[in-house]
């Protein structure tokens, strides 16, 4: 339970434990089978194919819709361009008794792809903060803003039609009947997804501990490549409730330092070097910030990685940087935060670790 988080991986991110970076390595497995999965014709074969050789079963396909309203002009576009809904992951449980056994419990996992359709980008667009629905504000003892959340991240959680429920409906749905069908077992519930779908991870983590309240299952976001989701407020309720969040965020990717501007200085782990100290304001400054709809916080624990410590990445551009594909390799090769990146693994030793000063290390294993 200390991989999955219990213990908010106290020890285990620097250096890189080795068993936790095996579980990174995994769920990121399921953030590529989605994106493997997805195709923009539904009739296709490929179309939210099932996993194989995983020990898991997909249980429940997963769609999220956008809330933006087209003038009907636009329906004459191609169908592809404006498709309000799309299949964008799956849930997956664990059946194999070898792997329920090497994790002392049954993993309930929840995949997401990143952005690919047209909406879904304007979607992310629409990067102001909204206050999350159904929440309690301004009473005495509570967070003055309340929990708020990113506008566009949060309608496509939301959003449904009349013939198509919302994703956060679907969710909620089957975490209920997986519940009642293996309540009385050992269960976690792993919440993985790389971009876009990094944040609709963390809103689904938020969303299930509120809905489920008092449930002992303990649920775990991996992000890969995530954007900022919320206020300080919004961390502070994940915080509370227990939600574990391990962002894997790679320096040089642009995306992760989107949306928005963070002024915080609550918690060291996770404020990069450019964000200001929240407490070094007046109270009223800190308030006209906050008002402006566009002053974010980070969640969770981070992993730091870069793009510029493997030396097999020819290209460090914003495309590549942000690729799941880079930040599993960039997974796989770290280290420590002062040995970066290791570069080949031979039996019995770990050689030619490249360190921050570009000397090399042998080391035995």
């Amino acid at each position: 339970m200390e991989y999955q988080g219990i213990r908010n991986w106290e020890g285990l991110l620097d250096p890189l434990d080795d068993n936790l970076r095996g579980e990174i390595l995994r769920y990121g497995d399921f953030v590529d089978a989605a994106y493997k999965s997805f195709d923009f014709n539904p009739s296709s074969p490929t179309y939210a194919n099932s996993l194989r050789d995983t020990g898991y079963r997909v249980t429940k396909h997963l769609c999220a819709t956008s809330g933006i309203q087209l003038p009907r002009w636009m329906e004459k576009a191609p169908r592809w361009m404006f498709t309000q809904s799309s299949w964008i992951g799956y849930v997956a449980v664990s059946q194999n008794q070898a792997e329920i056994a090497r994790l002392g419990r049954r993993d309930v996992v929840i995949a997401f792809r990143g952005t690919a359709t047209c909406l879904e980008w304007l979607e992310n667009l629409r990067a102001t903060l909204t206050q999350l629905p159904n929440t309690e504000c301004g009473k005495k003892g509570s967070d003055e803003s309340g929990p708020k959340v990113e506008h566009g991240f949060l309608s496509l959680y939301t959003s449904g039609t009349p013939i198509r429920p919302s994703l956060q409906e679907m969710v909620r749905e089957e975490c209920k009947r997986l519940l009642q069908t293996y309540g009385d077992e050992p269960l976690s519930l792993t919440i993985a997804g790389h971009s876009l779908g990094a944040a609709l991870a963390t809103l689904a983590a938020y969303d299930i501990k509120t809905t489920f309240n008092g449930v002992p299952v303990l649920v775990t976001v991996i992000s890969f490549g995530g954007p900022r989701v919320g206020n300080r407020s919004f961390r502070q309720h994940l915080d509370k409730q227990g939600t574990k969040v391990l962002r894997i965020v790679n320096s040089d990717d642009v995306i992760t330092k989107l949306p928005g501007f963070v002024i915080d200085g609550d918690q060291n782990d996770v404020a990069d070097k450019g964000d200001l100290g929240m407490a070094s304001f007046p109270s009223w400054i800190q308030k006209r910030m906050e008002d402006t709809q566009w002053v974010y916080a980070e969640v969770g624990r981070e992993l730091r990685l870069s793009s510029k410590d493997s030396p097999y990445l020819n290209s460090v551009n914003v495309a590549t940087c942000h690729d799941l594909k880079t930040y599993l390799h960039l997974v796989n090769g770290f280290v420590s935060s002062s040995c970066p990146f290791l570069v080949k693994r031979q039996k019995g030793f770990l050689v030619t670790a490249v360190d921050k000063a570009g000397g090399k290390t042998t080391t035995r294993e």
